[in-house]
């Protein structure tokens, strides 16, 4: 059990990596710290961890037995950290943005989170969660113009065909 690679995916062994946090003889450094740690408590099911790891302002919003039993009902399957915004020494707020890659009922899934967290009295804390917004869709190809031919290949011009903007809606 030394030399197991940490469920986090750093590759590094848990013992040097979330185990010090979730044992609470080190505290997480950062909210990605924290965020690694946690998502090695969902895959452990470390449920006292996950609830004293929520700020103490929103720990009544949590319902521990909802989160023990997804715990203990995911097989979960990999963290990716997409990107952090502040959460260094004299930051007292930090945000992460993760997907938590699991199978439930024999489904693969993924939860996105942009994920914030806040400092108290130099501990990191999870504080809220949410949706990151949709990033913008941009077109790749070339902007088609009014006469230019229908990328469909009709023959027709791209007002013609599918360029008709509908009127009687």
């Amino acid at each position: 059990m030394e030399n197991e690679t940490c469920s986090c995916d750093t590759k590094k062994p848990f013992s040097e990596c979330c185990e010090p946090v979730l044992k609470r003889t080190r505290q997480a450094e950062s909210p990605a710290a924290l965020m690694r740690a946690r998502y090695s408590a969902f895959v452990r099911h470390e449920i006292d961890f996950l609830m004293d790891s929520v700020s103490p302002v929103r720990r009544k919003e949590f319902d521990r037995k909802g989160i023990e039993d997804w715990s203990r009902d995911t097989d979960w399957a990999g963290l990716e950290i997409l990107s952090t915004e502040k959460g260094g020494p004299e930051d007292d707020k930090g945000s992460v943005e993760f997907i938590a890659k699991f199978r439930e009922k024999d489904e693969e899934q993924k939860h996105h989170e942009l994920a914030t967290f806040v400092k108290i009295k130099g501990a990191w804390y999870f504080d809220d969660g949410r949706t990151p917004p949709a990033k913008p869709v941009k077109s790749e190809g070339p902007k088609v113009g009014r006469n230019d031919p229908c990328p469909c290949g009709s023959g027709k011009k791209f007002k013609k065909c599918h360029g008709v903007m509908d009127v009687a809606a």
